[in-house]
């Protein structure tokens, strides 16, 4: 199951990005004194407790705003809420109760989700009095906080986890998990069934059909796979302005969970900023990668009548991916139809391949062998100074990962790790998965590594 979701909500400058910060452990969030410097949502895991939950930073929200850039922020921020297993409604204790508080808390009461009134910069004695204003709000409890110092939030946290569901371990170590994720109505749900056999996931050429992630196990020549089907927008009505924040959210949660994610996209549409974005998180979250181009069918009619696919057609679009999409270079593209069962089986055989090529581990004699080769065949020098690799090693899989001890790391420039990669590339197999390559200064540069 994915983590529950916790929305961080409140009018413009109340201090929402820093309390996200001070709860992620790191600086993600842009913090200003000026309203509105958040735009884009923000989302990133947080522990407490032993409990994992993703917290969602959003943009300030005024209702009666009609700036058509405020308008698309507040309806985000009405989908983060939509979604939200718990609510955190920020308010500021320097401000005082101000009419926007009052609007949004009448707007907030009809929620369903648990809503937790929190005052901000409550940071002296003072201040912590001037919080018991946001009584008369009527919303229950008020938890006075300093998130630049962090008082106040351990009694808030407990609260809040304690109300969050439970997620369920439901699979084995054995099992590949593939989520299977995309723009609006490019497929998957289709393409989920086509796997399946079967309707078990409700398909309509409306964008936003599938309201919440679905988990199917299925076995597939004696493997055990979990297709985690990704949801669209929650409402119609709040398709517009939010498609985008909405359907990165939803697969960035799948790919959280995953090992394999499985980017749709449609052929007929061809290639868009959103198929980009949403491979992008797939490679940014070192998860392995296969591209479905879905909807075949529409641009090569033949394979409905059994015929053999164009390769001409199958080469264009591949060579327009590979130009538009180098971050995902060593993804497979498997060219499918789901209306017409069309490659789908390929689609698992390509996924199950990826998942054990993310699992790959290189014998360390083997990879050091492989590096010194490549060095030797291609020196890099820089100011006189020749790079030297003492040592390698892959401290972790999934996805591989190479440690190199080098005695300068500054030296190595990206073209070089590209380099090092696709010597790497030729010797094993690990198409479909990412590969990590670090340099860390030698503590000892005379290390033998014969």
């Amino acid at each position: 199951m994915p983590n529950p979701l916790v929305a961080v909500v409140g009018r413009p400058n109340v201090g929402k990005s820093t309390l996200f910060n001070r709860l992620t452990g790191r600086r993600i969030a842009i913090v200003e004194d000026t309203p509105g410097v958040t735009r884009d949502r923000l989302y990133a895991p947080v522990e407490w407790k032993g409990r994992d939950f993703t917290v969602i930073d959003t943009g300030g929200i005024i209702l009666n705003e009609h700036d058509p850039l405020m308008v698309q922020v507040r309806q985000q921020a009405e989908i983060a809420m939509d979604e939200a297993d718990a609510i955190l409604f920020i308010v500021d204790a320097t401000d005082g109760l101000m009419r926007a508080d009052q609007e949004l808390a009448n707007a907030l009461r009809s929620s369903k989700t648990p809503v937790f009134l929190v005052v901000n910069k409550a940071d002296n004695q003072k201040q912590l009095m001037d919080a018991m204003e946001f009584y008369a709000l009527g919303m229950g409890q008020v938890y006075s906080i300093s998130s630049i110092h962090g008082h106040g939030l351990a009694d808030l946290l407990d609260d809040v986890v304690s109300v969050l569901p439970t997620t369920e371990e439901e699979i084995d170590d054995d099992t590949v998990r593939l989520a299977i994720i995309g723009r609006p109505n490019v497929g998957k749900s289709s393409l989920t069934n086509a796997i399946l056999g079967e309707e078990r996931v409700i398909v309509s050429p409306i964008p936003g059909t599938t309201r919440d992630a679905i988990d199917t196990p299925v076995e597939w020549n004696n493997h055990k796979m979990l297709l985690i089907d990704t949801a669209g927008i929650r409402r119609a009505g709040k398709i517009q302005g939010g498609i985008e924040f909405y359907t990165v959210l939803r697969a960035k949660t799948a790919i959280e969970r995953c090992h394999v994610g499985v980017v749709v996209i449609d052929a007929h549409e061809g290639l868009t900023d959103g198929d980009k974005r949403v491979a992008g998180l797939a490679h940014e979250a070192g998860r392995a990668c296969v591209m479905v181009v879905n909807k075949w069918d529409l641009i090569d009619p033949g394979i409905e009548r059994g015929k053999r696919p164009n390769k001409e057609l199958i080469i264009e679009f591949t060579n327009n991916l590979r130009d538009e999409m180098p971050f995902v270079a060593y993804a497979p593209l498997v060219f499918t139809s789901a209306k017409f069962n069309f490659s789908v089986a390929e689609v698992l055989d390509t996924a199950l391949e990826c998942a054990q090529n993310f699992a790959h581990r290189i014998p360390t004699g083997e990879l050091n062998r492989l590096l010194r080769d490549a060095v030797e065949s291609h020196p890099r020098m820089e100011r006189g100074k020749q790079l030297k690799i003492y040592y390698a090693t892959m401290p972790r899989v999934q996805p591989p990962t190479v440690l190199m001890f080098v005695n300068d790391p500054e030296m190595i420039h990206f073209s070089y790790l590209r380099y090092l990669e696709n010597q790497i590339r030729k010797t094993y197999p690990l198409e479909g998965s990412p590969l990590v390559i670090r340099a860390r200064k030698a503590e000892n540069k005379e290390r033998d590594t014969d």
